[in-house]
Parts: C-alpha cells; structure tokens; sequence
C-alpha cells in the first residue's frame, strides 16, 4: 500500500502539525473528475493527541512524499482530504 513504514507517518504528522498520532486505519479513495480516474489509492486514517483543532488526520504517500491532512472544515472524509489535496496542487501549479 505504501513505500514509508507507520512510524515514518507518525513521524510526518508529528513535523507538519505538532502531535502524535495513532493509526485507526487505512481508507480506499478513488477520486473521480468528468467521469476518468485523477487519484486512488491508500489513505491511513491517524487519531491525533494534543492537536488544538483536529482529532484525526488523513495520510498518504506518493512517490515517496507524505502528504497529511487535517479533519477540519470541509475535509471530513478521506475523499474530501484528497480532494483538498488536489485541489491545492492545481491552485499553486504543483500537479
């Protein structure tokens, strides 16, 4: 499912929001755009310790990059976490 190791996730969650974390469980995630396939793949669902706003956190890895992102606001799902992730890339030109 992925290249990192749970402790490497853990250690990600740690630097880029200042918590720890302990794993829930994984999610399938297929985001679909016009009907073609732009994401899928394995989502690790992370319950936070400590963190002032968020109680989990959704992570992943591609090619080596861990990407995490916080149940806040509009992200309530893995999906929706994807999706802000997408939506990110193409807003800063990074996709």
């Amino acid at each position: 499912m992925n290249e990192i190791h749970l402790a490497g996730f853990e250690t990600a969650i740690r630097e880029m929001h200042g918590c720890a974390s302990r794993l829930v469980g994984p999610e399938r995630v297929i985001e679909t755009h016009d009907g073609q396939v732009v994401w899928e793949g394995g989502v690790l669902v992370f319950q936070l310790a400590g963190h002032p706003t968020a109680t989990l956190c959704y992570v992943w890895e591609v090619d080596g990059e861990v990407t995490a992102v916080l149940h806040e606001g509009p992200v309530d799902s893995p999906a929706a976490a994807v999706r802000a992730a997408i939506m990110s890339e193409e807003i800063t030109g990074n996709a």
